[in-house]
C-alpha cells in the first residue's frame, strides 16, 4: 500500500452521463476516493474522477438496482450520486465500512462508534414480526421472490439469505447483520419464513438461533404460505447447471486475457467446489450469468514471473500474472491486484484440481 492508501481495489461504476457500468480501480484516501482506468496491468494517470468524501453520506446495503444487489451508493454534499458495485457481500462491507470511517475522519468519537456498531449485538426492543412481514409482502419496497436453484433444482418465488439480510438493514429493521440474522431465525421460528433446499435447512439442525439463518448468497428461503418446488428430472439437468450447482469457494475481480483478440478485461471470477470449477461474468453487464467457465478437474496452475512480460502474454502486461491450463490445454491467462492475492488464488484453485 502507498502512504496515505486506506484501501485500493476493483469497483464496477455506474456512468454519470451514460448509465453503463464499467470496471474501474479505486484508491481511498483519507478525504478523497480516486477511481483510474487500467490498460495494459496498470493504472493510467492522472485518475478518470475523484470523489470529494467531505460531506458525502452513504447507503449500503444500497437496493435501487434489483439485479445489482452489492451496491455502495456514495451522495456528495453537492448531490451528486455514485453507486458502486463490489465482487462479494465481504468485500462491499469492507469498502463501506472504509469508506464511512474516511468521511469521519475529523470525528474521533463517530470513528469509535462506527467499530463499536461493527462488533456489537442488540436487537431493538418491541420488534413487531408482523409489521416486517407485512413491509416485506409490499410490492414496490418489499422482497421480491423469484426462481432460485441448488444443486440441480429449482425452486420457484424463493429469495437469498444474504438478500433479506440487506433488506432488513435497508429498510431499518436491524442496525447490523448479525441483528438482521437474528431476526432472520426469529421470522423462521414464527414459521413466517421456510428455509428452501439443502444449505438453509442444514443450518436449521445447528440449534443456535443466531445461527439458524444463513446470511449467504447459496441459501434459499421462501415465504411459509408461497412454498413451491420444481424438481429438473436428472435428464434434463444442462451441463451449465451442474457446473453452477457447486458451492462458493471463492470470488473476486481478476483481469483476463481475451482467446481471440488477446486484449485485458476486468472480469468476476468464481470459484466453485463439488464440481470444481472457474466461471468468469462482464461486471458491465447486469445478465448474472458466466460469459465462460472451465472444469478444473485434471487443471494446472502456476505463477508467472514479475521480471517482464512472460511467454503467451500478449501487450505490456507484467506483474501478479498466473497461468491456468485445463485438461484440454487451454490456456487462460490471469492477472491479480497483488502478490498476495494471486497466492491465494492459486493456492484455493490448487486444491480443487
Amino acid at each position: 500500500m502507498e502512504d496515505g492508501v486506506l484501501k485500493e481495489g476493483f469497483l464496477v461504476k455506474r456512468g454519470h452521463i451514460v448509465h453503463n457500468w464499467k470496471a474501474r480501480w479505486f484508491i481511498l484516501r483519507q478525504n478523497t476516493l480516486l477511481y483510474y482506468k487500467l490498460e495494459g496491468g496498470r493504472r493510467v494517470s492522472p485518475p478518470r474522477g475523484r470523489i470529494a468524501l467531505d460531506g458525502c453520506t452513504i447507503t449500503c446495503p444500497c437496493l435501487e438496482y434489483e439485479n445489482r444487489p452489492l451496491l455502495i451508493k456514495l451522495k456528495t454534499r453537492t448531490s451528486t450520486e455514485y453507486f458502486l458495485e463490489a465482487c462479494s457481500r465481504e468485500e462491499r462491507d469492507s469498502w463501506a465500512f472504509e469508506i464511512t470511517g474516511a468521511i469521519h475522519a475529523g470525528q474521533p468519537g463517530k470513528v469509535q462508534q462506527l467499530h463499536i456498531l461493527k462488533n456489537s449485538f442488540k436487537l431493538p426492543p418491541h420488534i413487531s414480526l408482523h409489521r416486517i412481514v407485512d413491509k416485506m409482502h409490499d410490492t414496490s419496497s418489499g422482497i421480491r421472490p423469484s426462481p432460485n436453484m441448488e444443486q440441480g433444482s429449482t425452486y420457484k418465488k424463493t429469495f437469498l439469505g444474504s438478500s433479506l439480510v440487506d433488506w432488513l438493514i435497508s429498510s431499518n429493521f436491524a442496525a447490523s447483520r448479525l441483528e438482521a440474522v437474528t431476526l432472520a431465525s426469529m421470522l423462521m421460528e414464527e414459521n413466517f419464513l421456510k428455509p428452501v433446499g439443502v444449505r438453509s435447512l442444514g443450518a436449521i439442525r445447528s440449534g443456535d438461533l443466531a445461527e439458524q439463518f444463513l446470511d449467504d448468497s447459496t441459501a434459499l428461503y421462501t415465504f411459509a404460505e408461497s412454498y413451491k418446488k420444481k424438481v429438473s428430472p436428472k435428464e434434463e439437468i444442462s451441463l451449465s447447471t451442474m457446473e453452477l450447482s457447486g458451492t462458493v469457494v471463492k470470488q473476486g475481480y481478476l483481469s483476463k486475457q481475451g482467446h481471440k483478440r488477446k486484449n485485458w478485461k476486468v472480469r468476476r471470477f468464481v470459484l466453485r467446489k463439488d464440481p470444481a470449477f472457474l466461471h468468469y461474468y462482464d461486471p458491465s453487464k447486469e445478465d448474472n450469468r458466466p460469459v465462460g467457465g472451465f472444469s478444473l478437474r485434471g487443471s494446472l496452475v502456476s505463477a508467472l514471473e514479475d521480471n517482464g512480460v512472460p511467454t503467451g502474454v500478449k501487450g505490456n502486461v507484467q506483474g501478479n500474472l498466473f497461468k491456468v491450463i485445463t485438461k484440454d490445454d487451454t490456456h487462460y491467462y490471469i492477472q491479480a491486484s497483488s502478490k498476495a492475492e494471486r497466492a491465494e488464488w492459486i493456492e484455493a484453485i490448487k486444491k480443487l484440481t
